[in-house]
């Protein structure tokens, strides 16, 4: 098993490309299930995530050639489709739900085991299967297996009122609804640029979608979808996440591909912060404006709130800032699991239920501390780069589900970082 060792100090300089977008990838892929033409998806980020995936879509039937090294994903869906999802690959990946749409509006049938993921809370599948069963799906589970059916073999158009905006649930219907017979209305759909990315996607493939990037969607059922090529659009949580270097650290970097329409409330937060974001030719600037980080409360949101997945690395910021900040988590249970790791470098926080209280304090230290998940990993590298001494991060498998070269990233601006063999 891999560790992650950074040694803490000076300040970062230069540029970092940003990826596609993990969240946004893993949505299109099993749009290739609703056409018997090729989806070609450029743009794509390698992620272990991605691996997954596609094992996922090739144990379905899908011909998945990856090409660029691993930048262009060429996926085909024309042969003979398997409709079960086994376990074994679903397990590994909460993303994988999302074949279950799809498989229903193709094929008429579906049998889905329950997904895995991060350990930061329920997320139950009762809102994808609600709306679908709304479409006239039949829906049971059965030793750990979804078995879906739809009545007369096609899905039907429906009003769906969400009872939260979910953003799975949304791509979930979404996809389903494009080969429905008639009209489908998602009310309190989510908003997030991967929903928008994923309605353009499909609309080169022939859907008839309006409403994306608002909370009601409609969708207008075809008999079929065609093929496309379509690029990924740039992970915003990537790109917050290296955001948050420069101004941990102090420097000046440029963050390649980078856009403020992507992350406007966290770059609100950071100006409160007393970091500077401005928008270049290629991307977007981040540099501190005064050595001291100023403390900020932070609520997360649906977008366009502040991200639920930046909210680990926003407390790694946080925690030499000057002042007490207070950070509530209304997205995910469970999801400060990332506190005592930073508590055990000199963090002074104190969580009760859904809410963080952080206390600055003028230096963390560099420890050994653990990655809990994806989003975690991430913020105690980013501890480390502004701490005393050495940090090593393990369980760093987590990492490679969301974030590709990390390492390379780092040290190209500066950051003495590496990873290690245990």
């Amino acid at each position: 098993m891999d560790s992650i060792v950074v040694q803490g100090g000076g300040p970062l300089n230069g540029q970092i490309p940003i990826a596609g977008a993990k969240n946004a990838c893993l949505t299109l892929m099993p749009a290739t299930l609703l056409s018997e033409e090729p989806l070609t998806l450029t743009n794509a980020p390698r992620l272990s995530d991605i691996k997954t995936m596609t094992e996922l879509l090739q144990s379905l039937g899908a011909e998945i050639t990856s090409m660029q090294e691993g930048q262009v994903q060429a996926m085909s869906c024309h042969g003979t489709i398997n409709t079960r999802a086994e376990y074994d690959i679903v397990r590994k990946m909460r993303a994988s739900n999302l074949v279950l749409g799809p498989l229903l509006a193709r094929e008429g049938v579906a049998e889905v085991s329950l997904p895995g993921g991060c350990a930061i809370g329920a997320r139950p599948m009762d809102i994808h299967t609600d709306g679908l069963t709304l479409m006239g799906a039949d829906i049971e589970l059965r030793d750990g297996y979804l078995h879906a059916k739809a009545a007369g073999g096609r899905l039907k158009g429906a009003v769906i009122d969400f009872p939260f905006a979910s953003v799975g649930a949304t791509e979930n219907i979404m996809m389903a609804a494009t080969l429905a017979k008639g009209t489908t209305v998602i009310n309190n759909a989510a908003r997030e640029p991967e929903i928008v990315d994923l309605a353009d996607c499909l609309r080169k493939m022939g859907a008839q979608i309006e409403g994306d990037g608002t909370s009601s969607i409609t969708i207008q059922g075809v008999d079929r979808l065609n093929g496309a090529t379509h690029p990924v659009v740039t992970d915003r949580i990537e790109l917050g996440t290296y955001m948050l270097a420069p101004a941990i650290c102090g420097g000046e970097v440029e963050l390649l591909g980078g856009k403020l329409s992507l992350v406007g409330a966290f770059c609100e937060k950071l100006d409160a912060a007393g970091i500077d974001v401005t928008e270049t030719d290629k991307g977007l600037m981040v540099k501190r404006r005064a050595d001291d980080i100023k403390a900020v409360d932070v609520t997360t949101e649906p977008f366009p709130g502040f991200p639920t997945d930046l909210q680990a690395q926003m407390m790694a910021l946080l925690c030499t800032a000057n002042g007490t900040s207070v950070l509530e988590e209304k997205i995910f249970e469970n999801r400060f699991m990332h506190a005592p790791e930073l508590i055990r470098m000199g963090a002074e926080i104190d969580v009760s239920g859904g809410t963080a209280t952080v206390t600055g304090v003028k230096k963390l230290k560099g420890a050994p501390v653990m990655a809990t998940d994806l989003r975690a990993s991430v913020s105690l590298i980013l501890a480390g780069l502004a701490a005393e001494g050495e940090t090593k991060v393990s369980r760093v498998y987590h990492l490679d589900r969301g974030y590709e070269h990390v390492v390379r990233k780092l040290e190209g601006v500066g950051a003495k970082i590496e990873r290690v063999k245990d």
